[in-house]
Order: structure tokens, then sequence, then C-alpha cells
């Protein structure tokens, strides 16, 4: 897990300097090296390139896995950030093809199999990664992520200068991009708490899309699809819908099994962040099962509201853990709040618990941990599967009765759904019916439109149908799925993705730890795409179909409990200690940065202190306020 950066200048030179100190911006990501270097094409064109890397040594922790790495066959250069899981089996493959190794690392592996099998090795990456790669002979610079975008890889382009970088920051710190924030990035980051891809919170910036590689040749940008979570037939209209969903199912323990065993590849100790819930404490048990004996970290809350303790001990005495707790308190957390906000790369309401763990785990001296994020998305574990399919048969009923039936009832909706959030929700499904893109959006909304409408200062309507455009292709790419299988798309590509992954990446990365994400596997994604949706949601527990492919039950405590996030007290906190600070921010007129009306900032607060709206809208607004004060 490391940091990459690079700066490709045509016709021009690379600022003396701007290399090392963008590089050096990255140190919190990989704090046990760093390298840099600058090449140089005198044809067809004068070219520079520029190449930086910060690494967080996991596997080869010797000198010989320094970045930026050659290939001394082909020249060709590799900065690269991530893990390939199955990088000692495709190492046999090109040592019987041929192929020579002076390392132990996965990026020396990358560099044969790209020597060997061109563009296609991606598809046979195992792994998370991020990365780019100059191929010499073409003269071209080849950017890749990983299929569910679980590293982060941003661009920018302007002129004859293309820069990339792992932080969004890193690239505002190279000089060359302007600070200016997107209008359609604010727009989203009102929308759903989280600036949704392929926009960031600055303009110009990027996002590589997970799955797909970036051709940057002779000063143009081409953009390929090399993978796609969805099986070929819930693509195609005519084809079959469920495929063979019983057969994955039934291969499911076995796909589980090699997913997880796969992901402790190492060269330094993995732990497990075990929080006592189904997810973390499933990982426990497959490993358990398979031999291994987990070594499992769980914060221990002094204030006992917060205090699940119980649970990760039941489950680490169970499956025979090497169990660490790491006791915290709510001074502790609040006392690193401005550390995290500051750690953000781009806003977020959500990534503080993730700043937290993360620092007191590395604290405890973990480099690696394995985590339960993504369990939800692909087994169904959101109350989102049960509740969106039932508002999209909602809106289609509601949406056969004639326009003149549809007013009185919408009318009656709105006058009597409340003050509430959830009821401002319902009133707008009635009565903005038509324009809804989806039920989902609807669900996982922050702001709803007339309040984004009220907060954008400036006409919004072009951001607007900007980012209702690339929602609707989700939707449309999602058709022909189940309507379980459509919330797991929708859940993994829009708040997975632009939430939870970006903020554990960023959040856990500003201590040097790396977070791996099994239930994300490649080959597990697919399967769990290829079972029907119904078959995710039968049984009596929680996300039984992962339960009954774990090989050995879990407790049932565990299974029974009710569902519970790592939350912190944020209602209490803005009400109280954090007051002060919050509103001071917010009753400023000064967001010239965003082009968000004070007054209606001033309005969100209000409602907030009269209990008719959640902590998490004025904590937002706070959010994206510090953020553009600190970055642009």
């Amino acid at each position: 897990m490391c940091g990459i950066i690079g700066i490709v200048a045509r016709r021009s030179q690379i600022p003396p300097a701007v290399l090392e100190q963008a590089t050096a911006s990255l140190a919190h990501r990989g704090p046990d090296d760093s390298g840099t270097v600058l090449l140089k094409e005198s044809q067809p064109e004068p070219l520079e390139i520029g190449l930086g890397h910060r690494r967080l040594a996991i596997l080869d922790l010797s000198p010989l896995g320094h970045q930026p790495m050659q290939d001394p066959i082909t020249g060709n250069w590799i900065v690269f950030n991530g893990e390939i899981y199955n990088f000692r089996e495709l190492r046999k493959e090109l040592e019987a093809a041929g192929a020579e190794f002076k390392s132990h690392s996965d990026t020396e592996v990358i560099l044969a199999a790209y020597r060997l099998w061109g563009e296609s090795c991606l598809t046979r990456l195992g792994g998370m990664f991020a990365f780019a790669l100059w191929d010499a002979s073409r003269k071209r610079l080849l950017l890749a992520r990983d299929p569910m975008g679980i590293k982060p890889l941003y661009y920018h382009q302007s002129g004859q200068t293309f820069v990339f970088a792992s932080e969004v920051r890193t690239l505002l710190r190279t000089g060359l991009v302007p600070r200016k924030a997107d209008s359609t990035a604010v727009l989203s980051y009102l929308a759903f708490g989280s600036v949704y891809e392929p926009w960031t919170i600055v303009e110009g910036v990027k996002a590589v899309p997970p799955g797909h590689v970036l051709t940057v040749e002779s000063g143009s940008v081409s953009s390929r699809e090399y993978w796609n979570p969805l099986p070929p037939s819930s693509r195609d209209e005519s084809g079959p819908r469920s495929g063979n969903g019983a057969a994955t199912a039934d291969r499911l323990p076995a796909i589980l099994r090699d997913a997880v065993l796969s992901h402790l590849v190492s060269d330094v100790p993995v732990g497990v962040f075990l929080s006592g819930g189904i997810d973390s404490s499933a990982l426990v048990a497959v490993l358990s099962h398979n031999g291994v004996r987990a070594n499992t970290f769980s914060l221990v809350f002094q204030e006992a509201e917060f205090n699940e303790a119980q649970y990760s001990r039941e489950v680490a005495r169970r499956f025979g853990a090497e169990h660490h707790e790491i006791p915290v308190s709510q001074q502790d957390t609040l006392a690193v709040l401005p550390e995290a906000l500051h750690a953000m790369d781009q806003p977020t309401i959500d990534g503080i618990n993730t700043y937290l763990v993360s620092a007191k785990a590395r604290a405890a001296g973990l480099k690696v941990a394995l985590t339960g994020l993504g369990a939800d998305e692909m087994f169904a574990g959101y109350s989102n599967f049960r509740r969106v399919p039932s508002m999209e048969t909602f809106t289609k009923r509601f949406g056969r009765l004639p326009k003149i039936a549809r007013r009185p009832l919408a009318a009656s909706v709105a006058r009597f759904a409340g003050k509430s959030d959830r009821s401002r929700k319902l009133a707008e499904l009635a009565t903005d019916h038509d324009s809804i893109i989806h039920p989902y959006f609807l669900a996982r909304t922050l702001f709803g439109a007339a309040e984004r409408e009220a907060l954008v200062n400036a006409g919004c309507e072009d951001s607007e149908r900007s980012l209702a455009g690339v929602l609707r292709q989700s939707i449309t790419e999602s058709s022909t799925l189940d309507p379980v299988n459509r919330v797991s798309y929708l859940e993994s590509h829009w708040y997975m993705r632009n939430t939870l992954l970006r903020d554990s990446d960023f959040m856990s990365m500003a201590h040097g730890l790396e977070l791996r994400v099994p239930f994300l596997d490649r080959t597990l994604v697919e399967a769990c795409f290829r079972i029907p949706g119904d078959k995710k949601l039968q049984g009596d527990s929680p996300k039984s179909l992962l339960l009954a492919s774990l090989g050995v039950e879990l407790p049932r405590e565990i299974v029974n409990r009710p569902k519970r996030g790592f939350t912190l007290p944020f209602e209490r906190w803005l009400r109280g200690e954090m007051k002060p600070v919050v509103e001071d921010a917010l009753r400023k007129s000064n967001w010239d940065q965003t082009s968000i009306s004070a007054s209606a900032v001033r309005e969100v607060w209000t409602r907030f202190l009269a209990g008719e709206t959640s902590w998490s809208r004025p904590w937002s607004l706070f959010v994206l306020k510090r953020w553009c004060e600190q970055n642009l």
C-alpha cells in the first residue's frame, strides 16, 4: 500500500522540485521509503515524465521492492499502490514462460505480466490496485484502477500537462491544478454526503473509474473498461436474468474461503478489525474454520452506552483468536476530530470512526487489517434491500394513476408528512414523483432537491442535469437485474465506493495502515451478482446466505443482535462540546468558494437546534466549509 504521483509535460519541462514536493505530500501513505524518477523523450516530440512513489512495505520488505520500478527488458516504468494477492501464482506462470525476477514483490510481477500479456494482464490481477505504467516503446502512459475502486486514482489535464496522484490534495500541491470547487461535485456532496465519481471536489480533477484503464498518448486521453461486476446475461436484455444462480450459491462457501484466505498474503502480520457484528465475525470464523488463528483488534469504549466489548470477546473466545482490546473514550474521539478533518482528502460526513480505529490500531503495532466492508452490499444487509424494492412498487403504482388523481393525493401526503427528514422524503416521493430518478437515490439523499436549490446561490440546473445523467446511467445498467441485486449494484456503485471505500482509504492511510476488504474480492463479487436476489433475503437471520457459507455457525447472540454501526454521539456533541465551533462556522457569511447561500446554511442550523433535522446536515456543511478553508 502506497502513494503515487506523476506528471507528463509535452513540449515543456516539469517545474523544478514539484515532483519531489508532491511525492513528499504522500509521506503518510508510505512512511517506509520514497523514490522519484524523471524521464525525458525527444521523439516523436519533446516529453518529460516524472514519477513519484511513497512506500508502505508489505510485500518484499527489502530495497528490491523500491519504486519507481523499471522493467530491465522493456524499459517500462511503474508506480503502484495496492496489493496483488495472487502474485505468486502469476509469477509461477510467468517464470514458466521464461520471465526472471530479482525481487519477491508483486510490483515486479505486474511489469512482467504487462510485458507478456499487455493490457489484458489487468483481468488476471486479483487484488486492490491503482498504478501508472510508462510504456517506453509506445511512448504512452497507462493508469489502471482495480475492479471495485478500492484504491483511489485521480488525474487532471490542462494544456500540455497531465498529472495524476493517489490523493486530490497532492494534485493541488503541485501548483498545476486551479484551486476551485466543482459545482456538480458540491451538488452531489449536498445530495449524498460525499462527492460522487467521476467528479471530485476540485474542478478539472476526475477519478479514474473502477475497472478501467486510462491511456495518455500524444496529448490525448482515452478510457476503456476491462471489467464489469454484472454478469453478461444481465447486460443483455434478451439473456437469462438469473443465470446459474443456484449452482453459484452451492459454490459460495469455497469462493468465500478462497477470498478470505487470499487476503492474508503479506510479509508482515495481518490483523482483523473485530466489532462483534456479523461481517467481521464472519471473517474470524472463516479463518478459524480453515486453521488460521486470527489476530483481532477491537475498540472498547469506556462509556457503557457505546461499549460492545462483550460481543467481540465472545467471537474471539469461540474461534480462538488472539484478541487485543484498545480502550477509547468519547473525549479521545472528540480530541482527534481536528486531525481527522485535516486528514480528509475530500469532504465527507463519514469516516471519523475509521480514523480513530486506524490510529489506535497502528499505535498498537498493526500494519495490515482485514475489515468486513462490502458484506452488506454483497449479501443484502441494509434495510434498503427491503425498503427500496417496496418504494419501487409504490412509484410504479402511483405512476399509473391519472394525474388528476395524483395531485390531491400528493398534496395530502405533503400536508401531513411532518417536519422530520424521513417525512420530507415521503412527501418528495409523492409530490416530485415524475422527477425522481429512482427511489434508491431518495433513500440515500442527505439534502432533498428543494433543500439543495435553496442552499446553492447560483442556478444549479446544469449541475443537477449532469449529476442526474450519471445516476440514470447506473439505473439503465442495472435495469435487467432483479430488485434486490439492483440495490446491491447501486449500493456498491455509489454509497460504498464514494463514501465507505474512499473514507476507509484516506483515513487509514493517514496512519500508514493498510485495510483489506475480502468481501470485495472480484470472484466473490461476480458470484454474488449471479445469485437471485430473493435467495439473499431468505431465512429469519440477516445475511442468511453469508451465514450459510461460513462452514461454521456464529454465536446466536451475534447473529440476533440489532444491526448497529460504529456510531459516535455527534447529535450530542453538536449541541454540547462542539456547538460553539460549528455554530461560528455555519453563521459566517463567507461561502464564496462553493456558491452556497449563507442564509440557507443558517436556516439548516436553526432547524437542527429546533429538532427538525438530523445532525448529519449541519455537520456536512461544517465539514465542507472546513475542507475548503484548508485546501482551496
